[in-house]
């Protein structure tokens, strides 16, 4: 599974391969999607295409259930937990408006309100959304993130 670990955002996988390859139930991913756990790329006919990224990403979920043994509202609340605005270096004025800066249960993609650096922003490209690459030791990238 090295080659899926790459910064692609391209959406190139169907639902089933992406299941596939990050060793998912199907009906898993699913649950990922509708729960804002993924973000996968919707096509105009309503299919879901995933990119490396998203692979990598149910790879990390899976980990997190399998191996360190969360549930989905556990890996909602880590993940809601990396400090976004430090990644992006928002300004401290944007942070007052920014839902994902005082949310302590939604990820920044999932903020309704957001500052202007992400506003217009596609979250399946941003860096934040990426940094599952990360995810073997999430704790260590938190607490270097934070002063």
């Amino acid at each position: 599974m090295e080659e899926a670990k790459t910064n692609s955002t391209e959406p190139v996988y169907t639902l089933g391969v992406s299941a596939r390859l990050s060793d998912t139930p199907a009906h898993s991913v699913r649950m990922y999607v509708d729960k804002n756990l993924l973000i996968p790329y919707k096509k105009k006919t309503n299919r879901h295409l995933f990119s490396k990224i998203d692979v990598v990403r149910l790879q990390c979920i899976r980990h997190l259930i399998d191996e360190q043994g969360l549930n989905i509202a556990g890996i909602k609340a880590l993940f809601s937990m990396v400090p976004c605005w430090r990644i992006k270096n928002c300004p401290e004025e944007e942070r007052k408006n920014c839902g994902a800066y005082y949310s302590n249960s939604q990820t920044c993609w999932e903020a309704s309100e957001k500052g202007n650096s992400c506003k217009n922003e596609d979250c399946r490209v941003c860096s934040v959304y990426k940094l599952t690459e990360e995810c073997a030791d999430m704790k260590s990238l938190i607490r270097k993130l934070l002063p």
